[in-house]
């Protein structure tokens, strides 16, 4: 599989949605109409001390919303179900226990089925209903990628992480992980962190 063809035209959208939501870190802006300068920022290769960590995943307690999409709807649909997740927190009065990520458990050119995940300490004592459900994030081995820098040259990181895959003939899953670390609305562009998790068969 092509990491980088999930990502084709579409990294801004997706990760626009997550960070936009306060929903972990204080800073996280609110405002959803907001984006990140748009000068173009330099392009540069992952630091090596950035690319292919070894990672053992660890399984969280999460609350998520799954679904699936087209990729020119992704700002719109990852954004409102990281919405539904805040407003149950909330009203609950629970804490999130890490930062926001999206498992996309399946993708192609055109869309993608995912789950919008927070985590949480443990299973609320009020389980959620409807599209709110309660369950864990993924674990076992992995290679762990960091992408720095802006959202229009994310493609270039998952590019290098489908040249590394083939390089070593390694076989991924058909999930990865985006683990949201830098609010993009007050990070300067060439400072933005995305920690991402290639699971590994």
């Amino acid at each position: 599989m092509s990491l980088a063809s999930f990502r084709s035209g579409q990294a801004f959208g997706v990760l626009a949605a997550v960070l936009a939501l306060a929903i972990t870190p204080p800073a996280l802006a609110q405002n959803r109409g907001t984006s990140p300068s748009a000068q173009p920022a330099p392009q540069t290769a992952p630091a090596p001390a950035d690319f292919a960590q070894d990672a053992a995943l660890t399984a969280k307690t999460i609350l998520y919303v799954k679904g699936s999409g087209t990729w020119d709807k992704a700002f719109d649909i990852i954004s409102g179900s990281f919405r539904k997740i805040k407003a149950y927190l909330d009203k609950e009065g629970i804490k999130a226990d890490g930062l926001p990520m999206t498992i996309f458990t399946a993708t192609d050119d055109t869309g993608f089925d995912y789950q919008a995940a927070v985590p949480i300490a443990e299973p609320p004592k009020n389980p959620p209903r409807g599209e709110i459900a309660v369950g864990h994030s993924p674990e076992g081995k992995a290679l762990k990628f960091v992408h720095r820098g802006c959202y229009d040259n994310m493609d270039n990181t998952y590019e290098a992480i489908t040249n590394h895959l083939d390089d070593k003939k390694l076989e991924a899953k058909d999930t990865f992980i985006e683990e949201y670390m830098t609010d993009p609305l007050k990070t300067a562009e060439d400072k933005l962190v995305i920690n991402v998790y290639v699971p590994l068969k």
